[in-house]
């Protein structure tokens, strides 16, 4: 079947970083506010209900190793691992609470979401960072709060993004069929992945970011050539 003859995309699953967010966003102002507001956060909500889930999990991976040490390794290694990136929510939720922390988005980004939302797509994230630092990323950008766009956040719960059953739980938990689904990602095992789950996919390439093209997926610019490509409704026509 080719694209021409496809049915109508009906859902629109995104990536953040390198999709959504420039890389640096990530990098430069989110990973290094987490490192330096860690220790104060185990130092002073030891006895934190939900912080103590995330040190008891750390433990059992890491047995042996104080936790600070290991998430300093985790984050050294840029690791996807689920405590990691619970306890760095923790700590964005109240960077943004404060006001320190806001999401740029790309500029094309806010405008599509909006235009896609209001055309009824349905709209859902798919990040290694946890649903709670999704939603604080969306809800706290420099354009105001774009979380109600979306009707699913996932993370690694679902399972590794390089895993074709990851996407197939996404599926199953949105009510969603495979082929009615594009996915949205700058990195090409995660559509590989997302493809061999039955989903549509485009590569989201923005060379400030350094990201490669590939050869096996459509390649976009911007979610503005995404529409174009996917026959999806255009802010500028919408």
């Amino acid at each position: 079947m080719t694209q021409a003859t496809q049915p109508p995309v009906r859902a629109v699953l995104l990536d953040i970083e390198g999709t959504t967010i420039p890389v640096s966003f990530v990098h430069a102002t989110l990973f290094p506010y987490a490192r330096k507001a860690l220790p104060a956060l185990l130092r002073t909500h030891a006895d934190d209900p939900a912080v103590k889930a995330q040190i008891a999990e750390i433990a059992h991976l890491a047995p042996g190793v104080p936790p600070l040490r290991q998430l300093e390794a985790w984050m050294d290694a840029d690791a996807k691992v689920a405590p990691l990136k619970a306890l760095q929510g923790m700590v964005w939720a109240q960077g943004y609470a404060e006001g320190v922390l806001k999401a740029a988005l790309y500029p094309d980004v806010v405008p599509a979401l909006r235009c896609w939302a209001a055309a009824g797509l349905s709209l859902a994230v798919y990040s290694s960072g946890s649903v709670a630092a999704q939603k604080l990323i969306y809800g706290h950008t420099t354009e105001g709060d774009l979380s109600s766009v979306f009707v699913g956040f996932y993370d690694l719960e679902m399972g590794g993004k390089r895993d074709a059953e990851s996407y197939r739980r996404i599926l199953d938990a949105a009510r969603w069929q495979a082929g009615d689904v594009l996915f949205l990602s700058d990195v090409v095992a995660e559509l590989d992945a997302a493809a061999a789950a039955g989903l549509r996919t485009c590569q989201i390439v923005h060379p400030e970011d350094g990201t490669q093209p590939g050869t096996t997926h459509p390649v976009a610019g911007s979610l503005a050539e995404v529409a174009m490509r996917f026959g999806l409704p255009h802010p500028e026509v919408a």
